[in-house]
């Protein structure tokens, strides 16, 4: 019940997790240990894995037979620059084919190039990429992505690193109606509420990283969003009462009452 499947594999936990903006590399293993993530998103362009020899490698401190590394496109304009760099990260990590697909528009606001990520995504699901995509609140694009064979799409639910939360509940809402593959929010999350708010609705699951990295206390964070994450996906399975604007039915019974 509380599992999530992508591309073939399961995992107890619902919160994705990035590995940048912390200060060094022990702060990175703390938080993600407190938010028991078992998937972590990482920048290629960013973050050393191997490519840079002699320097400090995220492999010593997040072991890839630990967790489920989730290399990403971060930093790419272009479907060409997205296809080279998950090209780099197949080879650094021995083959690895599960991927995050994001193809920005702009430095200013980093929002997706939808047009760019759907060339990327046909030719990298062709060269047999698990391609987890980050897109707008589209659900027109969310459809074409699923169609084009991607394992699962993430909409933002605002601007990355913006800490907005979800500012369209609705589109959401008609993505999650229509996937057939995982949905899972991913960018403008600030805190545990929004967290929470987007397991309510249906979600997956929800990736984050500068909602925790760039708390005052990114561990206590990394707890909170883990705690959301699992209250949100409990609270939408339990099924919220009915709203109303107000009650004509009294939680009390009305009869039978001592006189």
């Amino acid at each position: 019940m509380h599992t999530l499947e992508i591309a073939g594999k399961t995992y107890n936990s619902r919160l994705l997790v990035g590995t940048g903006k912390y200060k060094d590399f022990t702060e990175t293993r703390a938080a993600i240990d407190a938010s028991g993530a078992e998937i972590v998103t990482v920048a290629i362009r960013r973050t050393n894995i191997g490519q840079n020899a002699g320097e400090p490698s995220l492999l010593d401190y997040l072991p890839p037979e630990e967790f489920t590394y989730l290399p990403n496109t971060a930093g790419c304009y272009s479907a060409d620059d997205a296809i080279r760099t998950l090209r780099l990260a197949r080879e650094l990590l021995d083959g690895h084919t599960l991927v995050k697909l994001e193809v920005l528009g702009d430095q200013q606001t980093l929002y997706p190039n939808v047009v760019e990520t759907i060339k990327a995504a046909e030719v990298l699901v062709k060269e047999g990429f698990d391609i987890m995509v980050y897109t707008s609140d589209d659900p027109i694009i969310a459809r074409q992505l699923e169609e084009i064979g991607c394992c699962a799409v993430m909409p933002m639910a605002s601007l990355i690193g913006s800490g907005m939360g979800i500012l369209n509940p609705w589109n959401l809402q008609i993505i999650i109606e229509n996937a057939k593959v995982p949905v899972l929010v991913d960018a403008g999350v600030g805190t545990a509420s929004d967290a929470a708010i987007a397991m309510e609705l249906g979600c997956d699951g929800v990736l984050m990283n500068a909602a925790i990295a760039g708390a005052q206390n990114p561990v206590l964070m990394a707890t909170a969003m883990r705690k959301a994450v699992e209250a949100g996906r409990e609270a939408f399975l339990a099924g919220r009462m009915p709203k109303k604007l107000y009650s004509a039915a009294p939680s009390s019974p009305t009869t039978g009452l001592i006189a």
